[in-house]
């Protein structure tokens, strides 16, 4: 999608920049009108697109689309219709005349997108335009398509009004700032089908859902429903109108290998399709079919043929409206009267079962199958022109008198019904944002007594009708037998005529269990695996069937199995034991911590101080500090921000630490590495690349944490399962997967300092911090894998301690081992941290281990040893200055004094080492 708001940035760009000319342009047949203002459509004239195989050798063709829907078609002459009645109209826009531009979407997000950008790119015609062409557009019939324009045009202010998008997504004002829509949002629907499944008691149903935005949204919106009503869902099937018949089939076998009576198809009409035909053509009956909005009064699916397996069939659409001067407005499309118009030829054939011969064609064409050219629509009876029943038709329509409210506002600065004498703004000032706006604004009642307007998210009022399929005289009719409206509480009422709904399998209301109640004297057993809907019926052993009567889900029976109790609910808390202990070590540690983090800022200066790196020290206390306040966030009641503080705090502040560590170790193997004089390894390892090395790792957990709590988070759960007494309340993980990822990367950052430390484990004991990085490490690691089989087999509270305890042993190894000797010398022994004793130590060391190294040398008698020898020779010079050859000398001193002091990591670490070596070879 961003590179789709790219391409339309640059579309826009060409289209008004000075000296630019547009380099290429969509091939998109539409009908279009010259007007002051210019509304843009897109409609699924065609409801498929032919895919096209390009080779990316010469420009690709224009797309092809093929099943002509007469109802998509009827929803543009509705839209032209209704500007031609605004035009006449002295009331609203006086003296302003609205012009459109109507596309055609192949009902294909991609070909959709394609018309979106070609209406707000500008007229070809016209390349000076300033503003896009449009001022607003009534756009799509599928949730996909809309998503696809509003993200587009949405950054540019255009308006984009649906009048069949019903994805709730789509009511996100953050995504689409400027789409609104005439039709409910499935929010609403979906609360129409769970209280239409919960007032006949169907506890297990099926579902079908488009493979698209609409689809999948409202089957998921739809189960968070039902869930809450104890309906279980025995299957969800997956269909669309591209995909093959096999996958069709399988959903087929699907719906045949269930034991489910009633099916909730929440999908669109042309995916729909094609499983029905293979439901009638298996003869597949005595199912009770619950349809969406989608396809319940589609004329193309209500045939005879498709009643036999579909009949009864129960779903919520728009109320009707029935527009009278629409007919003779449909009855007057002629190819002869305009034989420019697009659609209008195929639509004719469809309708008259002819060809036109329109003229300037060929007339020696065959004469088989064209039309005289006195036929006539008046007198058609074909349901194309009844507008008795209109729904999405008429949504269309107040979609576009919605804009023309919306456009008179920004014109005359006042209300359509206000007296206005002038406009207060030039047509060709109009900026979309302004009509934006003012469709927010736009409250008024149409000639059919409707109020329309939008609400914050740019949806309006939900109400619906409750259509049975029922066949009447050979034809299939949508019979209205309900209503269902919400109110602004939130709450929603339902009422249906039920002695007058025709179902599949008679007058009597179908049931659907996937077990029957149990008789007396046995009670329901869950079946493992299966939903709670799903039980079997075992003995009561001897007890009477009052003591059979479960418990609810918070409650447990006494001994004598004739009262509820409430469960306790059971959580780690401050006031018992474990909570105290827990609590009390969180508080020692992180004062410990921040005392030592106090004493190394106080003693900065000093050599032990600096030969520990005090930002990396700092840092690492720090993060020790918060790894001890982690434990506090699993104790006291599980909200939904305490569980998404536990894990993640845990996973980043030990992340921030074992970088830290990870940092330091670095340090120390790099200063016992680097043994030569002059080498320039330690050096390139700066306080610049430490600081990066801990934000680079801990980055990578911060994106860990991220994903999780996007995709995924922790949340409070109840479990009943431990414990038949108690309610045991825990913070759900959400991811399983996404908290082991965070343990894993905790794990591989320890694992890679304790390979590092144990390569510079046999640094010398003078200042061995290898060693003690390591061993802390060991800690922390065998801490942690102690931790994993002690955290699954623990339940209840006892997993939140395990957990708790693991994070304060860890820390407190990290703690004790790294500090504590430091902070020994510092407070103890402080004689031992003084410059002198590091620096003559260290000359003395580095002389020291240069001799072990001649006299290794010289023991393997070699020709290559010799030559090596006297490579050693030769560098022993550079290491004091060539004006100062004494070694002993006061310069020479003061030479050692400043690489010291410039690096007193690198000089304590050589010291350490030669004076391992001095002890070994002296007497």
């Amino acid at each position: 999608m961003n590179r789709s708001v790219l391409f339309s940035l640059v579309l826009l760009y060409l289209s008004v920049a000075p000296g630019c000319k547009r380099i290429g342009k969509f091939d998109m047949p539409g009908w279009f009108k010259q007007g002051d203002i210019v509304i843009g459509g897109i409609f699924p004239v065609y409801n498929r697109e032919v895919v096209s195989i390009f080779n990316y050798e010469k420009k690709p063709t224009a797309v092809n689309c093929d099943r002509f829907d007469l109802r998509a078609f009827r929803w543009t002459q509705m839209m032209i219709f209704a500007i031609e009645e605004i035009n006449k109209d002295p009331t609203i826009l006086l003296n302003v005349t609205l012009g459109y531009r109507i596309l055609d979407s192949c009902s294909s997000p991609t070909n959709t997108l394609r018309a979106a950008l070609t209406l707000v790119g500008g007229q070809e015609e016209n390349n000076s335009t300033c503003f896009p062409a449009v001022s607003a557009i009534v756009a799509e019939a599928g949730s996909s398509q809309s998503i696809a324009v509003a993200s587009t045009v949405g950054p540019f202010q255009v308006p984009v009004v649906s009048y069949f998008s019903t994805c709730a997504c789509l009511s996100d004002r953050a995504k689409y700032p400027t789409f609104f829509r005439t039709i409910p949002s499935d929010y609403y629907q979906a609360k129409a089908l769970a209280a239409l499944v919960k007032r006949f008691g169907w506890e297990w149903i099926g579902a079908l859902q488009s493979d698209n935005d609409y689809g999948l949204n409202g089957i998921r919106a739809f189960k968070e429903e039902v869930t809450k009503l104890g309906v279980c869902i025995a299957f969800v099937g997956t269909i669309k109108r591209t995909y093959s018949v096999d996958k069709t089939l399988r959903v087929l076998e699907m719906i045949k290998k269930s034991t489910v009576k009633v099916i909730l198809a929440f999908t669109a009409e042309g995916d729909f399709y094609p499983l029905m035909k293979e439901v009638v053509k298996q003869n597949i009956t005595g199912i009770q079919w619950i349809a969406s909005e989608a396809w319940i009064t589609s004329s193309r699916l209500s045939t005879p043929e498709m009643f036999q397996a579909f009949g009864g069939a129960l779903g919520f659409v728009m109320p009707k409206m029935a527009v009278p001067n629409l007919k003779p407005f449909l009855t007057s499309i002629s190819p002869h009267a305009d034989s420019g118009a697009v659609f209008v030829r195929t639509f004719w054939e469809i309708i008259m079962g002819c060809t036109p011969h329109l003229s300037g064609e060929n007339s020696t064409s065959s004469l088989d199958g064209m039309c005289t050219g006195d036929e006539t629509l008046s007198d058609s009876q074909d349901p194309f022109f009844d507008v008795t029943e209109l729904r999405v038709s008429y949504n269309v329509y107040n979609a576009i008198y919605a804009i023309a409210h919306a456009l008179h506002r920004v014109v005359f600065c006042k209300s359509v019904g206000e007296k206005a004498e002038d406009p207060c703004m030039n047509v060709s000032q109009i900026e979309p944002k302004q009509v934006t706006a003012q469709l927010q604004r736009v409250h008024f009642v149409n000639t059919f007594g409707d109020s329309i307007f939008f609400d914050e998210n740019g949806d309006p009022p939900a109400s619906y009708e409750v259509i049975n399929w029922q066949l009447r005289d050979g034809e299939v009719h949508h019979v209205s037998l309900g209503h269902f409206a919400s109110a602004v509480n939130g709450d929603y009422k339902l009422s249906i005529l039920e002695e007058e709904i025709v179902w599949r399998t008679g007058k009597n209301i179908p049931t659907s269990v996937c077990s029957e109640v149990c008789p007396v004297g046995t009670r329901k057993a869950q079946i493992k695996g299966k939903p709670i809907c799903c039980f079997e019926c075992i003995s009561c052993s001897g007890q009477s069937a009052v003591d059979c009567v479960p418990c609810p889900v918070k409650f447990w029976s006494n001994d004598k199995k004739d009262e509820c109790i409430p469960k306790t609910v059971e959580y780690l808390t401050y006031s018992e034991p474990m909570g105290i202990i827990i609590t009390v070590l969180s508080l020692l540690g992180a004062s410990l911590s921040l005392t030592t983090m106090v004493i190394f800022i106080k003693n900065k200066q000093t050599p032990v101080i600096k030969a520990s790196n005090v930002e990396l020290s700092c840092f690492l206390l720090l993060s020790l500090v918060l790894c001890f306040l982690c434990p506090l966030t699993f104790i006291g009641t599980p909200t939904v921000w305490t569980c998404m503080l536990r894990h993640t705090a845990f996973g980043l502040t030990f992340a921030v630490c074992i970088s830290c560590v990870l940092g330091k170790t670095i340090v120390v193997v790099l200063a016992f590495k680097a043994t030569t004089p002059g080498s320039k390894v330690a050096r390139q390892f700066g306080p610049k690349q430490q600081r990066i090395i801990v934000c680079a790792c801990t980055f990578i957990q911060v994106v860990i944490i991220i994903l999780w709590l996007t995709l995924n988070p922790p949340y409070p759960d109840m479990v009943f399962q431990h414990s038949t007494k108690k309610i045991l309340l825990e913070c759900n993980t959400g991811s399983e997967a996404a908290f082991y990822a965070v343990l894993s990367y905790i794990g591989f950052l320890a694992v890679i300092c304790l390979v590092l430390a144990f390569i510079a484990r046999k640094l010398p004991d003078n200042f061995n911090e290898a060693k003690f990085i390591t061993f802390s490490l060991l800690i922390f690691c065998a801490v942690w894998i102690s931790f994993i089989p002690a955290y699954v087999s623990s339940p209840g509270k006892f997993t939140t301690a395990v957990e708790t305890f693991a994070i304060l042993s860890s820390a407190f190894g990290l703690f004790i081992c790294i500090f504590a000797p430091k902070c020994y010398i510092i407070l103890i022994k402080p004689e031992r941290n003084t410059k002198r004793l590091v620096v003559i130590h260290t000359a003395k060391k580095i002389n020291m281990l240069k001799v072990m190294n001649l006299a290794s040398l010289k023991l393997s008698g070699s020709f290559r040893a010799r030559k090596a020898i006297s490579r050693q020779a030769q560098a022993n010079t550079p290491m004091y200055p060539r004006t100062h050859q004494n070694p002993t000398s006061e310069p020479a001193t003061h030479s050692m004094m400043m690489v010291a002091l410039w690096n007193p990591m690198l000089m304590l670490a050589c010291g350490g080492l030669v004076t391992s070596q001095m002890r070994q070879i002296s007497p």
